[in-house]
C-alpha cells in the first residue's frame, strides 16, 4: 500500500475542507482551491479533523492515483493556510528585475527587456541591493501555479554551465564545465 496515500492529512484551525461528489474544496485565510479526483478509483472522507484518501481497488493506475491525490489535497491545505514561495536570483552583469504591479520586467542581456504578466493569485517582490545579485520573490497559495510561473521565469535565461550566468533558484548549485582551455 502507498506510504504517502495511506497517511491522513490533518486540517489546521481556520481551514475548511468540503467533499462533494468527486470534488474537494479547501478554504482558508489565504484563498480557496478545488481539485477533482477519480470517484471510481478513490474515496475521500473527513474524520476527526483529518482527510483520509482510500482506494477502491488494487489496480496499478489506482495505486498511482492514491498517493498523487493525497499529495494534491495536502498541498491545497498547506497552501490556503501557510502559502508557498520561490526565491530566485539573477546572476550576470547588467541583469535587472523590476516589479510594476503584476508585471515583471527583466533585463537579461537581450536587445529588449522581457515583460512577464503574472496572474492575480501570485504576489511579486523584487530586491535590488548594491553589490548583490538582483532577487525575485514570488508567493501564492496555489503550488502548481507557482511552480509553473517559476519555471517560466527561469526559462527566459537558464543558468549556463560555463560562467553560471542566468536565472537560478536560491541555493541551487549549477554544474560547471571547464571550457575548451582546460583541454590543453
Amino acid at each position: 500500500m502507498s506510504r504517502i496515500g495511506k497517511a491522513p492529512v490533518s486540517i489546521p484551525q481556520g481551514t475548511q475542507v468540503i467533499v462533494e461528489g468527486n470534488t474537494v474544496s479547501v478554504k482558508g485565510k489565504l484563498g480557496e482551491l478545488t481539485q477533482d479526483f477519480p470517484a471510481d478509483k478513490l474515496s475521500v472522507k473527513i474524520e476527526d479533523e483529518q482527510v483520509i484518501v482510500e482506494r477502491k481497488n488494487e489496480q496499478k493506475d489506482t495505486r498511482a492515483q492514491h498517493g498523487l491525490h493525497r499529495s494534491l489535497i495536502s498541498n491545497m491545505i498547506q497552501g490556503v493556510s501557510e502559502g508557498f514561495s520561490y526565491h530566485m536570483e539573477l546572476v550576470g552583469v547588467g541583469y535587472r528585475a523590476n516589479a510594476q504591479g503584476q508585471q515583471l520586467e527583466l533585463s537579461l542581456g537581450f536587445s529588449h527587456d522581457v515583460v512577464f504578466e503574472l496572474p492575480s493569485e501570485v504576489k511579486l517582490e523584487t530586491i535590488s541591493e548594491r553589490g548583490q545579485n538582483p532577487q525575485i520573490k514570488i508567493h501564492s497559495h496555489d503550488k502548481q501555479l507557482l511552480g509553473m510561473i517559476a519555471a517560466k521565469i527561469r526559462s527566459f535565461r537558464k543558468p549556463e554551465p560555463y560562467k553560471g550566468k542566468g536565472i537560478r533558484f536560491m541555493g541551487e548549485q549549477i554544474r560547471r564545465k571547464a571550457g575548451k582551455s582546460a583541454s590543453k
